[in-house]
């Protein structure tokens, strides 16, 4: 069969939106614990430069993750629009700063398409579960558990373990 009919078979998805500089990203709406107002972050010195640090949510110390710099596009100063997304990453709980979180909403599975290689060769292909189409359109789709390797999520639970009350359970 050619390579061009060859196409992955997506379900319907319901999908967070966000923005990242000029890019519209989706994730899928399972992985989002919740989506919370940009909060002062408390630094930790030597982490990678994508973590910028911790928040105490509700009692609950969270690694926050700036997601602009993680996937090497340029990261926007914060303003009133930034986002912050909470996601479960594993045991781990994690947030990643958005330039902003626009809406919820569906896609079927034929708005759905494998990403193109534009794309690929801007983000990592591992953390590309493809791209949404619309109209006018073009959401950028993540999976978010794949952004973080499993060595990088191990240092992210360890952070947020020495931080205070612990962002993972220890394994047994």
């Amino acid at each position: 069969m050619p390579e061009k009919e060859i196409k992955k078979s997506y379900a319907e998805r319901q999908l967070v939106i966000f923005k990242l500089g000029s890019e519209e990203f989706g994730v899928d709406i399972n992985e989002v614990r919740e989506i919370i107002k940009m909060e002062d972050i408390t630094r930790i010195p030597n982490t990678e430069s994508y973590i910028d640090g911790v928040i105490n949510l509700r009692g609950k110390i969270i690694v926050v993750i700036d997601l602009a710099k993680k996937l090497s596009l340029t990261a926007k100063e914060h303003n009133k629009d930034t986002r912050v997304i909470v996601i479960e990453v594993g045991k781990s709980t994690i947030g990643m700063i958005v330039d902003g979180c626009n809406e919820v909403l569906r896609l079927s599975g034929d708005q759905i398409e494998v990403a193109p290689d534009i794309i690929k060769s801007k983000i990592q292909e591992d953390y590309l579960e493809g791209v949404g189409i619309l109209k006018d359109r073009l959401i950028i789709l993540l999976d978010l558990g794949k952004v973080l390797a499993s060595s990088e999520m191990e240092k992210v639970a360890n952070i947020g373990k020495q931080s205070g009350t612990g962002s993972a359970e220890a394994s047994a």
